[in-house]
């Protein structure tokens, strides 16, 4: 039985987390009580409990380190925070408060809307700030005929069709001028889009996600 309640997948996070930036550490009971903001006695009795369950090794007056089985899980419930800020961010065009809407929203879906998320969002690898998403346990079909992409991330000479259009109400007005729309065929060229042959050019607050086309 591996089902964590909200809190127990913070901690398992948590400890991912800090892994990811330094593997070999062993994660100080009194980091973690730093991090999640309890006691360390809390801390204690909860590492104690994953223990058990096998998410993480316990080391006694140390801490613990994330066994595979953790590590996994960890890397899914991160990689859901991050899909989840982009999804809030770059399709809805929320601009405040999305990570801890994302930390909410992360222990409310499954690895089937996860991996829908995903491969809707293009299997990104970074989000906007370069934050890089876990791929451990990544469930990917890169061969899918409906996946979306950012235009950055699809190859020079691909043929692709506007998708999403985000920017801001000037930029916006000034690219549907010129035929940038959903549903707009575009070219990727050496120095960025190309439609019928003219280069188009925007600022860094532009964002286009397309679907490739043969």
């Amino acid at each position: 039985m591996d089902n964590l309640t909200e809190f127990e997948e913070m901690y398992v996070k948590t400890i991912f987390e800090v892994h990811d930036h330094s593997p070999d550490t062993i994660v100080r009971t009194s980091q973690l009580a730093e991090l999640m903001g309890i006691s360390s006695a809390s801390v204690t009795e909860m590492i104690q409990r994953l223990a058990q369950r096998d998410f993480v090794t316990y080391i006694p007056y140390k801490g613990c380190r994330l066994t595979p089985i953790g590590f996994h899980r960890g890397a899914s419930i991160k990689r859901r925070q991050l899909l989840l800020e982009i999804f809030l961010s770059d399709i809805l065009g929320i601009k405040e408060g999305v990570t801890e809407i994302s930390c909410r929203m992360e222990h409310s879906i499954d690895s089937v809307v996860e991996s829908a998320l995903d491969r809707t969002l293009g299997y990104p690898s970074q989000t906007g700030d370069g934050r890089r998403i876990p791929v451990i346990g990544r469930d990917m079909e890169p061969s899918s005929q409906n996946l979306i992409l950012a235009i950055d991330d699809i190859a020079v000479d691909e043929k692709c069709e506007v998708v999403v259009l985000l920017a801001p109400p000037s930029e916006m007005a000034a690219l549907e001028s010129v035929g940038i729309i959903p549903g707009a065929i575009l070219v990727k060229g050496e120095n960025g889009p190309m439609l019928d042959g003219a280069s188009i050019l925007w600022n860094d607050n532009v964002r286009l996600l397309v679907r490739i086309v043969n």
